[in-house]
Parts: C-alpha cells; structure tokens; sequence
C-alpha cells in the first residue's frame, strides 16, 4: 500500500484514490488509535460529501465511538467545535481549495490540530495491518445531527468589535461558508453583499481556489459597487483572498506580511511561522516590528500550525490565504481571518490598499509542472544533486520542503505537491527579470528531470 495521508490527510479522485472503502477504515483506523469514543464530523457542499460521511460513520461506529454530525460547515468550525464540543477526534470532508472531482478526510484532534505525520504513519499502519478494534454489537457507536453552527459564528462576531459599516462583498464560491461568512459580518455591522453563496459541490460560479484568475467577477464587482474590499473563500473556507477598494486582487504574500506586521506591532513584537515558499518581505515587516520569523516550515498547514504550538508563536500562515490565529484555535481560519483584518483597517484608520502599502513588494513566479504522484519525489530527487551546478551558485541550499536555493538576486524553491500530482516552482527576485530568469532555469531543469524520472 502507498502512502495515504499527504500534507492535508487523505485526499484523492472520489472512488478512484479515494472510495467509501478507505473512508470506512479511516474511521475504524481513527477510532482504534485514539480509543475514541466521541467523534464530530463535517462537510464541505462537495457532491462526494455525503457518500464518503455514510462510510467515515460506518467504520467510527463499528469501532464503538459515537458521532456528532454537524452538516456542512468550513473547516475551522469543525476544528473549533471538535474542542467545543469535548470530542476525542473530528472529521472534515473537504478537498479544500481542489476541483469537485476530489475529495478529502482531514483529522483533527481535541485541541484543534490536525493529525501530525506520526499519528497518520500509525493509521496507515493500522489499516495496513487490518488491525482494528472492532466493537462489541453491544457497544457499537451511535450517529446523530446536531446544528451546532452558530457557536462558530458567535466565535466571528467575538472577535471584532467594528464601528464602521464596511462594505463588504463576500465571495463564498458555493463552498462550505456560504451561510456563516455573510452571516457574521452582517451580525458586525458591515453592509455586505453575498456572491455565489447557494451552497454547489461542482463549484459552478468559480473555481474553487481564490486566486487573482478565479476572482476576476468578484474584483469588477467591489469596483461597480463602491465597497471597501471584497473577501472569497476556498471550498472549505480554511482560506481567505481579498480584493481592494479599486477592485485589484491583493497579493497573498503582502496581505500574509501587512498582517503580521499588524500583529506585532500591536503586541510589542513575537515570534512568527510561515514557511519555505513565503515572500522575504514576511521578514522584512517582522523584523521591522520587533518580531521574527523563528520558522520556515514545510509547506502545510499542520506544519505552520504545529510551529506556532510549538514556538508559543503569535501568528503565522501560508502564502496561499490560510491563517492561523493561535489565541482562537490552530487551524487556518478564512472566515476569522476576514473578520480580524476588518479590525486591523479600523484600528490603523486605513483602506486595505493603505494597509498593503507599507509591505516592499519583490516579484514572486510560481508555475505547476504536472507529474505523476509515483514519479514526482524521485525527480525532485534529482533535481537536488543538479540544481546549484546548473545554477552556478554557491547560494544557500535548504531541503526541508523541496529543494529552495538561495541566490544573490532571489530564491527558487522547487517541490513536489502533497494533494496533487504536480511540481510546483515558487521563485521570487529583486525584479522581475531577474525571477523571470530564475524561473526560466528551473522549469527547464524541472522539465528535463521530469522526463528522466
């Protein structure tokens, strides 16, 4: 058996790499490992959901642990609730920000974290093994709903106290925030304007990762009507892009370092996570703000998440919109996130683009290489024992995520997706010809290698 869990948990082509079958024993396996007897589990609107929760369900039940259905809600409530509700274990169904064809088991434990690679090593060694505990017919586990979502959003509307009635244009895109984003910022006193907020699990209105390509309706539509900013979420809400008052799509790097500057600066300085693939401008705020980057994880959140618990970190993410506020919770919190940044406009008495503006902007290149998932770490692989000759660089070489070297003029860092079978090449340089010329040397050494592999 190959490898299940990758840096998201199991993820996979429904009923290809993952079938109901796999989703069963990923209960049973849970449950036996954790001697779980309570158990939540949730959904993202992924038409798979309600399919591969049946089985999650039978295999929880079988091992004796009753559960708690919440139905579809984002990621981070289920995280939330999994703690709220005292539960030994919870479950999220979600491919997060992957096409409708995918779909996902994310584990959580009762402090908000993910499952870490040695808890999903001992799961796949259950499963391997067929080694589950299974109940007694007299002890096996119960199933119910509860609609406990609203504790999620009391949570939203805790976290900010705004006096401004921002104008707010709130992209759901059909995913599992549909309901509690534009509901908690309207409990806040903003004006908000929903979009694509009918839940639909084949993401019809926009893909379901929010990126400048995928926003472009979203960033006309905060332009015609004149709001403060626009916010979009990815399928299962543990991600957050922003648009500005003139309608232009935020770079995720500077919005990832103006928030950490934010942070510190209100607290008198900390430490901070994010990791390999993050702009230096992340450094650059902390470090102006008397903080410090104490870690560049390996690209994940459970690895940023698992930093921040470890470094007693304030605040850290990922250049793709997750962000994780320890003092709430650990996992990566769209939704929270959205409402936290409203705050930090008010309290600077600043747009989003004024609070932008401070961040130096380096240019950053990222480009996808497809590759087979059997193939992908053997070619990177081979790429490191090439990459500072074809570079002719003595530059710095780090490995714990990929491969990222350092240049004079900027980085490259070069890895093999978790979720999908891809190489992805991040490069950032002083300019843009100097990233362009980055980038052209490593794809063309991607490439090559790819076809070697």
């Amino acid at each position: 058996m190959g490898k299940l869990f990758g840096s998201s948990g199991v993820r996979g082509l429904v009923n290809s790499a993952l079938t109901p079958q796999l989703a069963c024993k990923v209960g049973l396996a849970v449950a036996t490992h954790a001697k779980a007897k309570k158990a939540v589990v949730a959904r993202d609107t992924r038409v798979s959901g309600l399919m591969l929760e049946d089985a999650l369900v039978a295999g929880l039940n079988a091992a004796g642990a009753d559960v708690s259905l919440l139905g579809v809600v984002p990621t981070p409530a289920l995280a939330y609730l999994t703690r709220g509700l005292r539960a030994d274990v919870g479950f999220m169904l979600t491919a997060s920000h992957n096409p409708p064809e995918y779909n996902g088991i994310k584990v959580f434990s009762g402090d908000t974290l993910s499952y870490t690679e040695q808890s999903q090593t001992a799961l796949e060694q259950i499963i391997t093994d067929n080694s589950f505990a299974l109940a007694d017919w007299r002890g096996i586990g119960k199933a119910r709903s509860l609609n406990v979502g609203y504790a999620y959003v009391e949570l939203l509307k805790q976290a900010a106290k705004l006096r401004k009635p921002w104008r707010v244009v709130v992209d759901a895109g059909c995913g599992a925030t549909f309901h509690v984003a534009p509901a908690a910022l309207n409990a806040l006193g903003c004006k908000v304007t929903a979009v694509n907020a009918q839940p639909d699990g084949y993401f019809p209105a926009r893909k379901s990762e929010p990126t400048a390509e995928s926003l472009t309706s979203l960033a006309e539509t905060v332009k015609a009507l004149g709001a403060d900013l626009g916010v979009a979420f990815d399928g299962d809400g543990d991600r957050v892009a922003f648009i500005d008052e003139e309608g232009v799509f935020v770079d995720f790097d500077r919005a990832l370092a103006a928030y950490v500057a934010y942070t510190l600066k209100k607290r008198g300085g900390g430490k901070v996570v994010t990791t390999v693939e993050a702009s230096m401008c992340v450094e650059t705020m902390a470090e102006r703000y008397g903080g410090k980057v104490v870690e560049r994880t390996k690209v994940g959140d459970i690895y940023v998440s698992e930093a921040i618990k470890r470094h007693g970190a304030v605040f850290g993410g990922e250049p793709c919109g997750a962000w994780v506020h320890p003092r709430f919770h650990y996992c990566p919190d769209g939704p929270l996130s959205a409402v936290l940044l409203l705050q930090a406009l008010e309290n600077e008495g600043k747009s989003l683009r004024e609070f932008i503006a401070e961040v130096p902007q380096y240019m950053t290149l990222r480009e996808n290489i497809k590759c087979k998932n059997e193939l992908k770490y053997k070619a990177v692989s081979k790429i490191e024992k090439t990459l500072t000759t074809a570079f002719g660089s003595s530059g710095k070489l780090s490995t714990v995520d990929g491969i990222r070297l350092a240049l004079k003029n900027g980085w490259l860092l070069i890895r093999a997706s978790g979720t999908e079978p891809l190489i992805r090449l991040t490069v950032e340089g002083e300019s843009l010809k100097a990233a362009q010329d980055i980038m052209s040397k490593g794809t063309a050494l991607v490439k090559a290698n790819v076809g070697a592999a």
